[in-house]
């Protein structure tokens, strides 16, 4: 593992946390490949290619108004080689009113893979989920 890579790997995830924060979709899109799937937690089974993905976060970030959403990823590993790399985390979000109180927050789970195209790295699939509890099929979203 280089550890240039896991710096990029890092990166990423500092401009992922800043783009939600500033629900700026361009610089979220951009993280990105063209080709992306994700397999996300929230209602569709699974969305392919940049461009579908793009129109999913348009709406979260548009439907925040203007509450503010922190970031923070924890139990992260990365593993990574000279062409791609791969994180598991735990990712809590935490919707906060525009004087920083807490409305509600959660985790989930996510796993990214990302790979170096034209010496770029962008995130070629991401996955997340969240546990269902066995007693009553819902999902945990806090641990």
């Amino acid at each position: 593992m280089t550890s240039d890579v896991v710096e990029r790997v890092h990166s990423t995830i500092e401009r992922y946390r800043s783009a939600v924060r500033a629900k700026d979709v361009d610089a979220f899109a951009a993280l990105y490949a063209d080709d992306v799937r994700v397999f996300d937690a929230w209602g569709t089974w699974f969305y392919s290619g940049a461009a579908a993905w793009r129109t999913v976060v348009a709406g979260w970030f548009s439907s925040l108004g203007t509450d503010i959403v922190e970031v923070l990823f924890s139990d992260t590993k990365i593993e990574a080689g000279e062409e791609m790399a791969t994180l598991a985390s735990i990712v809590s979000y935490s919707n906060r009113s525009d004087t920083g109180a807490e409305l509600r927050s959660m985790e989930n789970r996510i796993t990214w893979v990302l790979v170096r195209r034209a010496g770029a790295w962008r995130i070629a699939h991401e996955h997340s989920s969240a546990p269902i509890d066995l007693a009553d099929l819902k999902a945990r979203l806090h641990r």
